[in-house]
């Protein structure tokens, strides 16, 4: 067969099948035991979607779909690795990692938020990471304490 019927990878599949890593962040990984679970999920699935693009016979197109799961899978392998399953709080008397807590804004609204692993963290669910702002100006706090964050007062009002 005459080389000129064979494909040859383009310059822009190559870059598209080497995508760089997903930042690594440089906190601890604390993790809940959900948050673990989330993640033991997430690579199987990154997994599962690498596999099923190794099924595609076009060596571009492979490659191409293969990218993505292939950096997830690299991503949350390494998650694993560091993950530091933290326990549940054994006190609600003061805010900890895995805590819940509610507290309301100098506007009125209030707002319920767990703390949790950055991994796991989805603000939209309640769920903020330990590293964030709030998380951080929370932490160590108790049930009636009042702080300030950008000009607005937080308190405190129940942690489970």
């Amino acid at each position: 067969m005459s080389v000129a019927f064979t494909k040859e990878e383009s310059a822009e599949t190559a870059a598209e099948t080497q995508l760089p890593d997903r930042p690594v962040s440089p906190h601890p990984n604390l993790v809940t035991e959900a948050g673990l679970k989330a993640l033991e999920d997430q690579l199987h699935q990154a997994q599962a979607a690498h596999e099923a693009a190794q099924a595609i016979e076009d060596v571009n197109e492979r490659r191409r779909e293969s990218a993505l799961p292939l950096r997830d899978a690299r991503y949350f392998a390494t998650r694993l690795r560091t993950a530091q399953v933290m326990p549940q709080p054994s006190s609600t008397e003061t805010i900890a990692f895995g805590s819940t807590v509610t507290f309301e804004r100098g506007d009125g609204r209030v707002q319920t938020y767990r703390i949790v692993g950055e991994d796991e963290a989805d603000p939209k669910r309640g769920m903020i990471s330990y590293v964030s702002p709030v998380a951080r100006l929370l932490m160590g706090k108790s049930v009636g304490d009042v702080v300030e964050m950008s000009g607005q007062t937080i308190e405190i009002t129940a942690i489970a």
